[in-house]
């Protein structure tokens, strides 16, 4: 780093929220080598918190960690590089303690407040949440990691609805700002979002070197996909638009990507997600001196629909595969995530292409959910009905499913399937719904004059209408999500555990 003279990171500025207890905020920049600079907490006139540090020789960079802070404010943060007795005093005001969220992804992440369902009445809503402060990175790319951001679109600022409602596409992500909306109804204090997302992306842009080279992604391949219209090259957009945050204290991430993978690298999405959000932990962890947790929460939206001129499996693979292949979070290889099944909120009729659905609104209150149960964790349903046994009545010709919560059927739409073999050969044949209690339902599958070998739940590009999919939680009216699940093992009369 050239000696930039004294100076805060680039996004440490006025109206910022800063992570609160029980972590402790970073404050960093940079200033002259071997300086000493001292970090000062104002709360009206008086000063409530001092900390004291140097400019490190190699990269001109200063950093202290804050005292755990009690959500509120506001405080004015003063910084003052000493140097050969000569003083220079930098400071930031209307600073606020509290949550700090990033939001990270591709297009349906990027979408703005005034391209979502009721544009005109969101943004006209925001006198109540000035304590929910927004910030947005600029779309940059780099091949090195980036200690500090190169460019800022939105300065940290209160809600407007010109920097809400900016454009399409541009400064603010819809789901981050109604997440975060969503969160303030609930806590009741400060909450920071910080929107870093690039439209037709694919996840290799997002992830580090090291998390590619753990799922084998070794080298890059010509990617022919209509999905992907962004910066494909791997880890630039990790390098400009993630790592320069990693010094700073975060409660969690959400993230809205996966389209770009349908035709890229898919079977390995089941890797590359997973390791990505190992790396971030890790990386943020590591670069907030420990202050923001290890295993912070990260919560995601599943894909939702899109009108496909062909009716291949692409969709519903990436879905499955955002979950590791289990078909729920949090799981094994996906601790502390939550997820918000999005596939029954389709748009026909979005002016932005059915790839892009408008209900931004119903995507974030559901993730709002996942993040009260697991980042905050208040005991409430925030995901839909999982399948936990399924039993084969060969004699009947039915198929028996149990599942954890209530299940409520919307309508009869014939969304199961059973894979049926004979002679080597399997395919798919509908699986009727039969008879359904409070908790289980039983489907038809006489159809299958083989061997059962596997039974599927919303498994296309388009499973159903708008909020219009056969099983949803009745109290929550949180959908089912889509699953496929192998009976090979499964003997007549026979149970199997499908969820652990």
């Amino acid at each position: 780093m050239p000696n930039v003279g004294f100076r805060f990171a680039s996004y440490i500025n006025n109206y910022m929220v800063l992570q609160k207890e029980p972590a402790g905020a970073v404050i960093w920049g940079y200033g002259i080598s071997g300086a000493t600079v001292t970090v000062t907490l104002y709360q009206q006139q008086e000063a409530i918190m001092k900390k004291v540090t140097s400019v490190k020789a190699r990269s001109h960079s200063w950093m202290v960690v804050l005292d755990p802070m009690k959500p509120g404010g506001p405080y004015k943060v003063m910084a003052q590089q000493t140097f050969r007795r000569k003083n220079i005093t930098l400071r930031v005001h209307d600073v606020l303690f509290g949550d700090v969220w990033l939001c990270s992804g591709q297009s349906n992440m990027q979408m703005t407040v005034s391209q979502v369902f009721n544009a005109t009445k969101e943004l006209a809503n925001t006198a109540a949440y000035q304590s929910v402060r927004i910030f947005s990175v600029s779309l940059i790319q780099a091949e090195q990691e980036l200690e500090d951001l190169a460019q800022v679109d939105l300065q940290w600022a209160k809600p407007t609805s010109e920097n809400l409602g900016h454009g399409i596409f541009t400064y603010m992500s819809a789901v981050c700002w109604l997440f975060g909306r969503y969160l303030y109804d609930t806590l009741q204090y400060p909450i920071g979002l910080i929107s870093s997302s690039w439209a037709g992306t694919p996840i290799e842009a997002w992830s580090s070197g090291r998390s590619l080279r753990a799922c084998g992604v070794l080298t890059r391949g010509l990617i022919q996909s209509d999905f992907v219209t962004g910066p494909s090259k791997y880890s630039v957009l990790w390098n400009a638009m993630i790592h320069p945050l990693h010094n700073m204290t975060l409660k969690g991430v959400i993230w809205y990507q996966g389209e770009s993978n349908v035709n890229f690298n898919r079977d390995l999405y089941n890797c590359t997600f997973p390791a990505l959000i190992e790396d971030w932990r890790q990386t943020f962890h590591r670069g907030s001196q420990g202050q923001t947790e290890r295993f912070f929460p990260f919560g995601f939206v599943q894909l939702s629909s899109y009108l496909s001129a062909t009716s291949d499996d692409t969709f519903p693979q990436i879905r499955w595969h955002q979950t590791a292949d289990f078909g729920y979070v949090p799981n094994a290889r996906m601790p502390s995530t939550f997820m918000a099944v999005a596939m029954d909120l389709c748009d026909r009729k979005s002016p932005f292409g059915s790839i892009h659905p408008r209900d931004k609104q119903t995507v974030a209150y559901r993730l709002h959910l996942g993040a009260r149960a697991v980042a905050y964790g208040e005991k409430l349903i925030f995901q839909g009905p999982l399948p936990e046994n399924m039993e084969l009545l060969a004699d009947k010709g039915l198929l028996n499913l149990t599942y954890s919560l209530e299940i409520q059927v919307q309508r009869q739409h014939n969304i199961f399937e059973i894979s049926c073999c004979s002679d080597h050969q399997c395919k798919w044949l509908p699986a009727p719904l039969d008879t359904v209690s409070a908790q289980s339902l039983a489907l038809n599958v006489r159809s299958c004059r083989g061997t059962p070998a596997a039974l599927r739940y919303a498994w296309a590009t388009w499973p159903c209408e708008y909020k219009q999919c056969p099983l949803y939680h009745p109290g929550s009216a949180l959908p089912a999500p889509p699953f496929v699940a192998f009976l090979t093992d499964l003997r007549p009369g026979a149970h199997r555990r499908l969820a652990e």
